[in-house]
């Protein structure tokens, strides 16, 4: 298997999770991601790829939506990450890791690991 075919086969699992256990709809990872939703459905079929830095904010956001899972059902992570959030300053979550701010996400996800109420 090509380099390429294996990047997008994961690039499909990473759609999927994101779907599954995020709640996230292609609409959602084309928003978060500044692509159309029509390019996501390409990658999650394989026929196309994302730029490194696309796949590189798509990993991290199934990383939050996987830590997240912990507490909620996907809808409730779909909520979480699209909603702005007084701990980062009325800033929605997947702004954050859009920008490369995911470890301040993270931050926040641990507190409700050590039973923070947020």
């Amino acid at each position: 298997m090509s380099e390429t075919a294996e990047r997008e086969t994961a690039v499909s699992r990473l759609v999927s999770e994101l779907k599954a256990i995020g709640g996230l709809k292609g609409r959602d990872i084309a928003n978060i991601l500044g692509v159309s939703p029509p390019t996501v459905t390409r990658w999650s079929k394989g026929e196309s790829g994302p730029t490194i830095e696309k796949q590189t904010v798509m990993a991290e956001l199934r990383w939050v939506a996987a830590r997240l899972a912990d507490f909620y059902e996907p809808d409730e992570v779909r909520l979480w990450l699209q909603s702005p959030h007084p701990q980062l300053d009325g800033s929605r979550p997947y702004d954050y890791i859009n920008e490369g701010r995911t470890k301040d996400v993270l931050e926040i996800i641990e507190r409700l690991d050590s039973g923070v109420y947020l």
